[in-house]
């Protein structure tokens, strides 16, 4: 079970510490991830304090789970928050480095596209897409980030605040590139830091066509918005 795996291992990267809170959002997983959670925090006086789980009916979008997390953890009195894949694709031995880096800089991105980061697992046309979908929206947008349809990223509060979550309608790699393309409209200071990016070992990614087809036109109306407050 990929929930377990990994809640153990980001307890073991952060030390249990009693200040850092894990979320799970839940739409419905056929894995019953839920029923998972409620049991680590029923047998662990740890988890049963720091692990918490937001459940919702159904498949309601992955741009509104991220929205969801995002607004409990606000709700909830974060001053930094982590968003990351629960399939052990994200490593969470990356944390500590992106946590460090996130006191200097407002948005951390987990960059598989810096020197130091890279991709295990995947076929070409898969590296293909996911490369020249971040160089697509690169260029459109006049951003440098190399990484801009990554999930792994850690945003300061006054970033998620700044840039009204309830606006944002994109899903899947668009709900990523039009995150981070907010922040940097806004004028928040960014860092990519390398990862290694593994492909899951246990159920299918979520990438679909309408999820490439968004992204690509998706980028062209953020370039036209006005995205400032």
């Amino acid at each position: 079970m990929n929930i377990t795996e990994l809640v153990t291992r980001i307890g073991d990267v952060v030390h249990r510490a009693d200040h850092i809170h894990l979320l799970v959002v839940d739409d419905g997983s056929p894995d019953h991830t839920a029923a998972v959670v409620r049991r680590l925090t029923a047998e662990d006086a740890h988890w049963s304090r720091n692990l918490h789980l937001l459940e919702r009916p159904g498949k309601l979008g992955l741009g509104t789970a991220y929205v969801a997390g995002f607004q409990w953890g606000l709700a909830w009195g974060a001053d930094l928050l982590a968003e990351m894949d629960a399939d052990l694709s994200h490593d969470p031995a990356h944390l500590p480095a992106m946590i460090d880096a996130c006191q200097r800089f407002d948005v951390v991105i987990g960059s598989r596209y810096v020197p130091g980061g890279g991709v295990h697992g995947w076929g070409l046309m898969r590296k293909l897409i996911s490369k020249g979908g971040s160089g697509y929206a690169r260029r459109v947008l006049g951003v440098s980030v190399q990484d801009m349809t990554g999930g792994y990223n850690l945003w300061r509060r006054s970033v998620l605040t700044a840039i009204d979550l309830n606006r944002i309608r994109s899903e899947g790699y668009a709900f990523q590139i039009e995150l981070k393309y907010r922040a940097i409209k806004n004028g928040f200071r960014y860092l990519e830091v390398p990862i290694i990016f593994r492909d899951r070992t246990a159920g299918r990614s979520k990438i679909s066509k309408s999820i490439i087809l968004e992204a690509f036109y998706r980028v062209w109306q953020l370039r036209g918005a006005t995205l400032r407050p």
